[in-house]
């Protein structure tokens, strides 16, 4: 009976022991990965989480730079509601979004398609169109603004060539917006080219010969077979196209400034503008908040629409 108890014992203990061993080997291997993610979760966080949420505790402020801060409770917020230049700022952001992501997602696909079958100088042309998204955007707005420039700009010298009057394209308000806009694909198109001929190529052939073999034709096989295995691609691109338009501060600012007036304004340069030109960083901060909030509530309800439409393909 006491060798039995003690056997028993024993098996206890050596069953303790490979349990430790085991928690210490997963232990282990956490540790391993934290380590290894510890240094960008650190940056990460000093350059991210950090300022996001000092902004939304200035945003609560009156903050000059200079002086203490003083809590005014949501009088920032509530001059929102009441700025004018604040609405016409993010209706110009709006327009802008509008015009810029859908025509990039448009034509990049239309170049990615183009140029993901066999042609001469296929690689030239792709490096031809990738090249604008490797310049920086102040070398764009600066090459852009020499382009539409009143009085020697080249866009004018090639229209003055075929008889058309020259166009102020950057010292109106008609025409200033849609040169902006211009230069923004110019900028984008390459970046959705590049994605979508990387998705287009990761596509196996054998369902495009499937669809020939049923009678598909060209559109067909695009509509059914490629168009809906581009979806989450798409879904990236919207949201980068669109953060990234909703963002959009060095490219206006060297071209038109955000003029003439306050017609290309963006919401960015407005809380530039309040942040160091006027030193209201607490009003800049409430801004930033709802900047944000815009883009966040953005990406839950188009990446909640992704997710509804992928369950019924």
């Amino acid at each position: 009976m006491t060798q039995a108890i003690t056997i028993d014992r024993e098996r206890t203990a050596v069953r303790s022991a490979g349990r430790g061993a085991a928690r210490w080997q997963r232990f282990k291997a956490r540790a391993t990965a934290y380590a290894f993610i510890a240094p960008n979760l650190v940056l990460f966080s000093v350059f991210i989480f950090f300022p996001l949420f000092y902004a939304f505790f200035i945003s609560f402020h009156e903050w000059s730079l200079i002086d203490t801060p003083l809590y005014t409770g949501v009088d920032n917020y509530t001059r929102l509601l009441e700025d004018r230049q604040f609405w016409q700022a993010l209706g110009n952001t709006v327009l802008y979004s509008l015009a810029t992501v859908p025509t990039s997602l448009a034509i990049g696909l239309a170049v990615a398609i183009g140029l993901n079958r066999e042609l001469f100088a296929r690689t030239l042309l792709r490096s031809a169109f990738f090249l604008p998204v490797v310049i920086s955007s102040v070398a764009t707005a600066v090459i852009a603004a020499w382009l539409f420039n009143d009085n020697y700009g080249v866009v004018n010298t090639i229209l003055g060539r075929v008889g058309i009057r020259p166009v102020a394209w950057l010292s109106t308000t008609q025409w200033a917006l849609p040169s902006i806009i211009v230069t923004t694909l110019w900028t984008r198109i390459g970046f959705c080219m590049v994605v979508y001929l990387a998705a287009l190529q990761s596509i196996s052939p054998s369902y495009y010969e499937a669809a020939r073999i049923d009678g598909a034709s060209r559109w067909q096989q695009f509509r059914f077979v490629t168009w809906p295995l581009l979806r989450p691609t798409t879904f990236l691109l919207l949201i980068l196209n669109v953060i990234h338009s909703f963002q959009v501060f060095d490219l206006i600012f060297v071209m038109t400034g955000g003029g003439p007036g306050f017609s290309t304004t963006m919401l960015v340069q407005y809380i530039y503008q309040a942040a160091f030109v006027t030193s209201e960083m607490g009003y800049a901060s409430a801004m930033g908040v709802v900047l944000f909030l815009l883009v966040l509530v953005f990406t839950l309800i188009q990446w909640r629409v992704n997710r509804r439409t992928e369950q019924f393909i």
